[in-house]
């Protein structure tokens, strides 16, 4: 079910981005048929204007009465009976106007011997003042029998006014069906748009739906999902599903470094309280025969006391281990100086040659190397080095020590041993906290593990290389000496 969520909201993107399309090509279209109607209209108008005025002021220069113009179109009637036109031939059809003459008073005169139409009437009732129409310069728009009309008035020489008028209705019929196919043709495009837009936004956005069934696979315990590519993908996306992947990475990296940090630190605990039982359990058991009178002699007491003060020994030495374990898991700041390692090796060959004289003992540390390092943690991992040497290898066994450097200027240290070996599993392990070989054996099971601590914090490292028979061969390497600013008189390390 939390996949839903996520899922109904990309939906609700999409549609939010197709209806914002939507609308602004909606309003496009609605400023542009606007604008283009405006301007047929007013074009349409301008020009039934034009001819309107034309011919009110050919007809007012002209002077003219209406006797005069009955006259004159008398004669053109002659004129016609006489010579007749074919139809068609050279003439336009007339434009569906009104002309009317109207006295001073307004009421509409007969003309020719005609008498005014109803329209025409109508026309002379709806203009209720002609003289001031004939006095102005512009185009007044009447309702005749419901229709619109554009009119005009011109004054006659005899004081009469006549009314020119031309009907709009053409106008607004074409004005009307420019609208609808505006209005068919935006509606086509907004259909258009919406599918479109709802392809595109389901193919730019379906990285999204990637992602968000990750995050939910994720969530659900899956540290391994990812996000897929696509093909052509869009750049931020792409950019974005890159990013995402790599943050998921870490985050993988992140939880699986806990889960085992946390697991090592149970072994740990574990190993730890074990370890510690042990010698307060001896001493515990010591004092309780003590107590209870069953130490008679002086030498059990004696035997007594010596093994508690062996057993207090362990365990102190075992507090300092995990003491110099957790200190170095803090990652302090070394106090380095330029040290020289082949003196520390020979002064550490020198103790194991006073621990195990007749052990076979090879060394090959001649001259000065020198270390960037912390003097002290350099002598334990040594140290330790050999004490693994010499508590879990036969005191005959051949021991060789190598100190030198590698082509690219590192200093390595190798420790080699021709005692039992370890197997594979064992030599994985050799670095881990109360490790024993074999599960027992001497030791408390933190030298290596101390080992490893000490030179990783000074940026080097450290490898095994074992098997059954053939002795065990540790190898530490570590970064060449650089001058460390300040530090020119080589003072005192700090542990």
């Amino acid at each position: 079910m939390p996949f839903r969520g996520p899922k109904h909201r990309t939906r609700s993107l999409r549609s939010k981005l197709t209806l914002v399309n939507v609308v602004l090509l909606a309003l496009g279209i609605t400023i542009a048929t606007a604008v283009s109607l405006f301007g047929l209209r007013h074009y349409l108008l301008d020009s039934i204007d034009t001819e309107l005025t034309t011919s009110r002021d050919g007809l007012q220069r002209t002077e003219l009465t209406i006797n005069q113009i009955e006259s004159l179109s008398s004669l053109a009637a002659i004129v016609e009976k006489v010579s007749p036109r074919r139809p068609g031939a050279g003439s336009l059809p007339a434009p569906d106007s009104v002309f009317v003459a109207v006295d001073p008073q307004g009421r509409a005169m007969n003309f020719a011997g005609v008498v005014p139409s109803e329209r025409q009437r109508e026309l002379a009732r709806t203009v209720t003042d002609p003289a001031a129409l004939s006095r102005e310069r512009g185009v007044r728009e009447v309702k005749v029998g419901g229709d619109p009309y554009r009119v005009v008035g011109a004054r006659l020489g005899d004081g009469s006014t006549v009314l020119i008028s031309t009907s709009t209705k053409a106008v607004h019929k074409s004005l009307l069906l420019a609208f609808k196919f505006d209005a068919a043709a935006g509606g086509l495009l907004l259909v258009l748009l919406a599918l479109i837009t709802l392809v595109n936004a389901n193919r730019t956005l379906r990285p999204l739906g990637d992602m968000v069934e990750t995050a939910t696979a994720i969530a659900e315990g899956d540290l391994t999902r990812r996000v897929p590519g696509r093909h052509d993908p869009v750049t931020e996306t792409e950019q974005l599903r890159l990013a995402l992947n790599a943050m998921l990475q870490q985050v993988e990296s992140a939880y699986v470094t806990r889960e085992r940090s946390a697991a090592q630190l149970r072994r740990f605990v574990a190993d730890a309280s074990h370890e510690l039982r042990t010698p307060l359990s001896a001493i515990r058991g010591y004092l309780q025969l003590s107590a209870k009178g069953m130490l008679s002699t002086e030498a059990e007491h004696a035997r007594a006391l010596a093994r508690m003060t062996d057993e207090a020994d362990r365990m102190a030495r075992l507090v300092d281990e995990l003491l110099t374990l957790a200190r170095l898991d803090q990652r302090p700041v070394l106090r380095l100086r330029p040290v020289d390692l082949s003196r520390l090796v020979r002064d550490a060959t020198d103790d194991l040659r006073a621990q195990q004289p007749d052990r076979p003992l090879d060394v090959s540390a001649a001259g000065a190397v020198l270390v960037q390092a912390d003097e002290s943690g350099l002598r334990q991992v040594i140290g330790n080095l050999l004490t693994n040497v010499r508590v879990h290898t036969p005191a005959d066994a051949p021991v060789r020590v190598e100190l030198g450097r590698s082509e690219a200027g590192e200093v390595r240290l190798r420790v080699r041993d021709e005692g039992p070996g370890m197997s594979g599993e064992d030599a994985d392990r050799i670095f881990d906290r109360f490790f024993r070989a074999g599960g027992g054996g001497a030791g408390s099971g933190l030298g290596m593990a101390i080992v490893h601590a000490v030179v990783r914090s000074h940026g080097g490292a450290v490898s095994v290389r074992t098997a059954p028979g053939t002795g065990l061969t540790v190898t530490v390497t570590l970064p060449r000496a650089r001058p460390v600013p300040g530090d020119t008189a080589g003072g005192p390390s700090g542990s």
